[in-house]
């Protein structure tokens, strides 16, 4: 039988959490939920074992975190993440998880964006501007066309969670979902959801300004990290046109009158030349090294692959034994 997971990691969801965990139990009457209680000051962790989930508690403070240990805990076939402040509709659960289960997905974005319910119900207007820019950010950098990428509403099948390592500890893990989809080449399909504002009395604990920095910073760094070539390719050549504006001078002078009078200029010019250099060939190696990894990736995730099939065929003959043989 398959088997699917509903992820719900919660900080103080008090308010809401009942309802979340009520409708979603409705939306896929077969699927566990669980709950991972992250230091929650009020009583989330009582009312969510109340109305039914599995309660688990994560001490290490962070939404990264709690993602993290669910993925290393519990064991499925789907996967469903979902934030515990009633935004998300459950109704739409099933149609994030059909394309998983119909193999065309390895990930699915239940997107708030595309029919501007987001914008209509969200009346924080740096949460709108942040998300437009993440978005840009990620599109532009690895040529893709996502819709939405901070999005708490998604689907995974146990291939992309088995591949992905859980390397944010806070807000920054829906990015971080997001760049290891394009960036491996995994599949994705966008949903489009009614997003609904928080109720009132429920606070968001995204922090707009220091939450959103974390995030540029996780864009920058995996972009690093996937495309040095690239990364430093950019800043070697800001570097090489910095060296000319210095340099032109000196070496104009020295054309014209066989000697350098601007002598902290051409040692300057001749620095960040250097330095210039160095950030380019620091891209090579890195670029490199980063295909040699890229491959070893593929062949890993080949051997993931195929434990899925044999565990799938595995589930298969053991449900047909339980069946009777038919």
């Amino acid at each position: 039988m398959e088997k699917i997971a509903v992820l719900i990691p919660c900080f103080n969801e008090a308010l809401t959490i009942e309802k979340v965990v009520h409708d979603f139990a409705k939306a896929l009457p077969t699927a566990q939920i669980y709950v991972y209680d992250n230091n929650s000051t009020d009583n989330t962790a009582e009312l969510a074992a109340d109305a039914g989930a599995i309660v688990r508690v994560e001490p290490r403070q962070g939404k990264g975190f709690a993602v993290r240990q669910m993925f290393f805990d519990i064991d499925a076939d789907l996967y469903l993440m979902v934030d515990g402040d009633d935004t998300y509709p459950a109704e739409a659960a099933p149609k994030l998880l059909g394309p998983l289960r119909d193999g065309v997905a390895d990930m699915t974005i239940g997107d708030r964006l595309t029919n501007g319910t987001y914008t209509e119900e969200n009346k924080r207007l740096f949460h709108n501007l942040g998300n437009n820019l993440v978005k840009n950010s990620i599109n532009f950098l690895y040529h893709s066309e996502i819709q939405d990428v901070m999005t708490g509403y998604r689907g995974f099948s146990r291939v992309f969670i088995e591949s992905l390592p859980v390397t944010s500890d806070g807000f920054q893990i829906e990015t971080e979902f997001t760049i290891h989809a394009v960036d491996k080449r995994f599949r994705l399909v966008e949903i489009p959801i009614d997003y609904r504002d928080r109720p009132e009395g429920s606070t968001s604990k995204l922090n707009t300004f220091s939450d959103g920095l974390k995030v540029l910073a996780t864009i920058m760094r995996m972009f690093r990290d996937s495309k040095p070539m690239l990364f430093f390719g950019i800043l070697a050549a800001v570097l090489f046109v910095v060296g000319l504006a210095i340099g032109i001078p000196v070496i104009s002078e020295f054309v014209e009158t066989g000697y350098i009078t601007k002598m902290p200029s051409a040692v300057l010019a001749t620095g960040v030349m250097m330095f210039c250099l160095m950030i380019l060939v620091t891209g090579i190696i890195l670029d490199t090294v980063v295909r040699s990894e890229r491959k070893n990736f593929e062949l890993n995730l080949h051997r993931i692959y195929d434990e899925e099939r044999k565990r799938r065929a595995l589930s298969w003959q053991v449900e047909k034994q339980a069946n009777g043989g038919e």
